[in-house]
């Protein structure tokens, strides 16, 4: 549980962006995000495979990005 305390003289809307940014960094709204919808489970092998080819796809964007062939 994330927990920001107020500090002297701060105002409401400084400690609500403080939350806000520790809560981004921390991953739990990505991660709620993602647990929104029920995915079938997969295996090991076949999530393997999922990350592999979006290792691949954005290793060509980012030659691409660069001009690199």
């Amino acid at each position: 549980m994330l927990e920001v305390t107020r500090k002297d003289d701060e105002s409401a809307e400084n400690l609500v962006r403080r939350f806000n940014k520790k809560v981004i960094q921390s991953g739990i709204l990505a991660t709620a995000r993602k647990k929104k919808y029920f995915e079938k489970p997969i295996s090991k092998r076949e999530a393997r495979a999922v990350a592999i080819r979006k290792k691949i796809r954005k290793d060509a964007k980012t030659r691409e990005l660069m001009g690199i062939r």
